[in-house]
């Protein structure tokens, strides 16, 4: 067993590197190109093509450098608010299905957000190579990294498999909106006043916004998923919505834990689903008054994760002239791809 004085050396190196490794990243963020953050309080850097705030990119960078992937794992790779929440409560309650009921599921007494992290997030724990290393695998974590900037491991990894889920960036706009005002409120104690919607309109189509640009973030897993499907599953929030039995027995056997014909006949997949409807989850008690520590130093109340999970509300935000300007980007932008949201 290693003595105090050994293992105090050995902190004291950690802790070294650790401050080493924080200045190095500080000087690079120094060359970033940056603007204002939706959230009002910080920035949004440029990196490898797309813009991340100053916690998540140092999460990009640190899983680049040292994250290292398993053939078992599964990874949710979502640009914010495409159906991340719901898609999180899904492939928890798949994988664990066996283990729990409704009566002990995870999801009474934790946010779909604790249930599988966001590997970017990991990098602000005490210990994030230990922790990520710790946990059992099949590993299930999520991401809002691009594609292009995933780490190396993860993509070159043959057995590891990619779930993204991609929404019309219309009611993406308006959902992501509306949660940074609430974050905005939340976090400043209502010292910052509100976003003006056409400013974020037009963050939004010119790209910055939370791992942005919007369409260059989904063609890069769209793109992906047609060069190599069995590694990267490719969803639609409006698909999931239209046919939800369809896609979840679709998303099991992706994940290599499909449905019996026992399960099917015993209502399992409807129970999945109606255990996971953004009714149900918004109405637990834990999303209604609980917390969630996305790092170590900042929690957010559950509740902002829920809003309506509606298929067209933006209609009755946008005006018609933002709408038609959002259908002509998206049309320039995924048209050639073969890819219509």
């Amino acid at each position: 067993m290693a003595s105090a004085a050994v293992l105090d050396q050995e902190k004291e190196q950690r802790d070294e590197n650790k401050n080493s490794g924080i200045q190095d990243i500080q000087e690079m963020f120094s060359t970033l190109p940056k603007v204002r953050a939706w959230g009002g309080d910080s920035d949004y850097y440029q990196y490898q093509g797309f813009w991340y705030p100053q916690m998540f990119l140092e999460g990009v960078i640190w899983s680049q450098q040292s994250f290292r992937a398993r053939e078992t794992d599964i990874y949710l790779a979502t640009f914010p608010k495409c159906g991340t929440t719901w898609l999180k409560a899904l492939m928890s309650t798949i994988q664990n299905r066996n283990n729990q009921s409704q009566s002990n599921h995870s999801l009474l007494t934790n946010n779909p957000h604790e249930c599988v992290p966001f590997l970017e997030l990991l990098a602000h724990k005490e210990n994030p190579n230990a922790y990520v290393e710790s946990l059992p695998s099949p590993r299930l974590l999520a991401t809002h990294i691009s594609y292009s900037s995933l780490p190396d491991s993860i993509v070159k990894t043959s057995g590891t498999r990619i779930v993204c889920i991609a929404r019309n960036p219309k009611d993406v706009l308006v959902s992501l909106w509306e949660f940074t005002q609430k974050i905005r409120r939340k976090t400043s104690n209502g010292k910052l006043e509100t976003l003006p919607l056409e400013e974020a309109f037009d963050m939004f189509c010119k790209g910055p916004s939370v791992a942005g640009p919007f369409w260059d973030h989904v063609l890069g897993y769209w793109e992906a998923s047609k060069e190599n499907p069995d590694k990267v599953l490719f969803l639609k929030y409006e698909d999931m919505k239209k046919d939800a039995e369809e896609c979840v027995k679709r998303l099991a056997q992706f994940m290599r834990q499909p449905f019996s014909l026992e399960e099917e006949k015993l209502g399992v997949v409807q129970e999945v689903m109606s255990f996971c409807s953004f009714e149900n989850l918004s109405n637990l008690e834990v999303n209604k008054s609980g917390a969630v520590n996305l790092t170590s130093t900042k929690a957010l109340d559950n509740d902002i994760f829920f809003r309506k999970g509606q298929v067209g509300d933006s209609k009755n935000h946008l005006t018609s002239e933002m709408l038609e300007q959002l259908d002509k980007i998206t049309e320039q932008k995924l048209e050639a791809a073969g890819l219509k949201l």
